[in-house]
This record gives structure tokens, C-alpha cells and sequence, in this order.
């Protein structure tokens, strides 16, 4: 939304939401599953899954990068994060 509109309460919303998550899957090697998302203390697995850093991070890279580094309008990601240049 940050990217559609500019306003800056979608990326304030957005950081809040990367520091919840830092907070709650940080485990001993990098960011962990956690065991229940419904408990408020949820323990951290020792796994993660494959899309964390493909769609997860990929999300969180969008929108806190300057958009001039990566122009949606000029590329497409795909789920897996690679970047398919856009037909004009």
C-alpha cells in the first residue's frame, strides 16, 4: 500500500509488523517458525520454511527500499522474488 499511495502510514504500520515479527521468531541460527500463532508467548521452532526469505523478507525489503532501486512499474516479483522485467 505504501508503494500504491505514498502515505506514510503503511510503512510506520508495516515497520511495527517486522519488529513483531523479529521479536517472535528469533531463534539460535535466524528466524524460526513458532509453535502456536494464537499463544502470546508461542515457543520458536528450529525450522524455517522456505518462503520466509522469498515472500516474507521480499515484502519487507519493498517497502523499505528506495523505490528507485527496484521499479514496479519496470518489473514484476514473482513468489519466489526473482524480478521478470515487465512487457512495455
Amino acid at each position: 500500500m505504501y508503494r500504491a499511495t505514498g502515505d506514510v502510514y503503511w510503512r510506520e504500520k508495516g515497520w511495527e509488523m517486522f519488529k513483531a515479527v523479529e521479536k517472535h521468531t528469533n531463534g539460535t541460527y535466524g528466524a524460526g517458525a513458532i509453535s502456536d500463532v494464537t499463544s502470546e508467548k508461542p515457543s520458536v521452532l528450529d525450522e524455517m520454511e522456505s518462503f520466509w526469505l522469498a515472500e516474507t523478507l521480499k515484502y519487507f525489503y519493498l517497502l523499505f527500499a528506495d523505490p528507485s532501486q527496484v521499479s514496479l512499474d519496470d518489473y514484476v516479483l514473482n513468489t519466489e522474488a526473482h524480478a521478470f522485467k515487465r512487457p512495455k
